[in-house]
């Protein structure tokens, strides 16, 4: 069964307005259409940083001041 789409209230920039009725026009989607995507796609993209934190969490870390001492060390900075 499709949910009903929610009904919401976004403030956009003019610009952003402007450019996304542009582009609704040109691809013959609604401009909700095209939020969703972006929105889809940024929450795609949190999903893969959180991914690459979870799959990096065991490695070993080291402070700010500890690099600089080993790039300074190697001759780097």
């Amino acid at each position: 069964m499709i949910k009903p789409a929610k009904r919401s209230t976004v403030y956009l920039d003019p610009d952003l307005h402007r450019v996304l009725k542009l582009k609704s026009a040109e691809t013959s989607r609604s401009v909700s259409d095209l939020v969703n995507e972006a929105v889809r796609h940024e929450l795609l993209e949190d999903q893969a940083d959180l991914q690459a934190f979870d799959d990096r969490r065991n490695e070993p870390t080291i402070s700010y001041e500890q690099l600089l001492k080993e790039l300074k060390k190697d001759g780097k900075i």
